[in-house]
């Protein structure tokens, strides 16, 4: 599961200097970025489950996967000219691997299972708005074009029942990540909608 967190950082790092480029940061913007959207969710979890110094700052590895994000995205390996699409499928794929190690770690501290799929959201998209809001951007999880925290919340909820009823494993967890994924990518694709906070029509209501 440690390899899967790093791949879930390296996705979302992606994500973070994909929109670095968009938005016409330098190279040091895209790191931060990168850092930022791919550790934050982890750093938020950790501090909440206050198990001490966040896995982010005890392992040295967790600052590879922004790096050479950053790094890819520069010598486009990502072909950024299609910036948007390639960004929404690196931020599917964070999210999809980030409610599952998420839900598993505060599981692993000790945290019931619905404080767990809770905490697994958080990881999963907490990163994503502080990537948006960082670069003046709608965050993605307020955005009505495609289901995004519905997923995550039912990935970290399946990584619970799993943990608890002992199914869980890189297998299964990795079928639930894969879920998710699918899910998020079929919702952009067929401009699947979650209902508006107002009714129709009532955007200009006092």
């Amino acid at each position: 599961m440690f390899v899967l967190d790093l791949i879930g950082v390296f996705f979302f790092a992606v994500s973070g200097s994909l929109l670095a480029a968009r938005r016409d940061f330098d190279i040091v913007g895209s790191v931060m970025l990168a850092s930022l959207v791919g550790l934050g969710g982890g750093v938020i979890r950790d501090l909440v489950i206050n198990q001490g110094v966040p896995n982010a700052f005890q392992q040295p590895l967790y600052v590879v996967p922004p790096l050479l994000a950053a790094l890819a995205v520069y010598l486009h390996v990502f072909g950024v000219r299609r910036l948007r699409r390639t960004l929404l499928l690196f931020d599917a794929g964070g999210l999809a691997l980030f409610c599952v190690t998420g839900t598993l770690t505060a599981l692993e501290s000790g945290m019931g299972a619905v404080t767990s799929v809770l905490l697994g959201l958080t990881t999963a998209v907490g990163g994503g708005v502080m990537r948006d809001v960082v670069a003046n951007e709608i965050p993605q999880v307020f955005q009505p074009q495609g289901i995004y925290a519905i997923p995550a919340v039912a990935g970290a909820a399946l990584t619970s029942l799993l943990w608890n009823l002992d199914w869980f494993n890189v297998v299964t967890g990795s079928a639930v990540a894969a879920l998710v994924f699918t899910a998020r990518g079929l919702s952009l694709r067929h401009r699947w909608r979650v209902p508006l906070a107002g009714r129709a029509g009532s955007g200009g209501m006092p």
